[in-house]
């Protein structure tokens, strides 16, 4: 199959803004309109209702690993798993259907490591639990766990497509969280559990 197709069956699926959906299904506002104006999970978890937040991760994660595991059902060798998984990614990041503002990527960037190895999204998910455990900040253990994704591909000797890709969409998360590590700096982030 051309390329375009794989990237496109990514891009689309991980345009499917879950927070949103999510959302409007219990009866939540648009997380949008309040705290970080993120549409991911950490946002939805503001509102207090943790089912929400938990179906919003599971299927923002999903997505990623979904758009993999069918281009690799309809033939797609390697690399075109890994680009398809990446076309996730930046779906969720800049998704069709929300105008292409979208959220930072993190539970995106989970599904699509667990695509690749399913102890690499461990090990990420490990750095990411200590993390927040400790300072209550899901901004820092994402950015940490994004630091430690590409050296845990190497050192998995992961294939070359899959380290590149997972390189990448490190360095987008950590792009995304500009304005995370300023508050960070400022001492101004907002931690865990704190409601809009």
């Amino acid at each position: 199959m051309h390329p375009i197709i794989f990237v496109l069956l990514g891009y689309l699926l991980g345009s499917l803004p879950f927070a949103v959906i999510v959302s409007r299904a219990f009866g939540l506002a648009d997380p949008r309109s309040f705290g970080s104006g993120n549409p991911g999970a950490t946002n939805v978890l503001r509102t207090g209702n943790k089912a929400a937040a938990v179906l919003t991760l599971l299927g923002d994660a999903a997505k990623g690993l979904a758009a993999m595991l069918i281009a690799g059902a309809l033939g797609g060798d390697g690399t075109m798993v890994a680009v398809a998984g990446l076309a996730a990614f930046f779906g969720h990041l800049f998704p069709l259907f929300l105008r292409f503002k979208g959220g930072k990527g993190v539970a995106t960037a989970l599904g699509v490591l667990a695509g690749f190895s399913g102890w690499l999204a461990l090990i990420c998910v490990a750095a990411w639990v200590l993390v927040a455990a400790v300072s209550r900040y899901s901004s820092l253990a994402a950015l940490v766990a994004a630091v430690v994704a590409p050296t845990a591909a190497w050192w998995l000797k992961l294939p070359v497509e899959s380290t590149l890709a997972v390189a990448m969409m490190a360095a987008m998360l950590i792009q995304r969280h500009r304005a995370n590590i300023q508050r960070l700096l400022s001492g101004t982030e907002g931690r865990l559990g704190a409601k809009k």
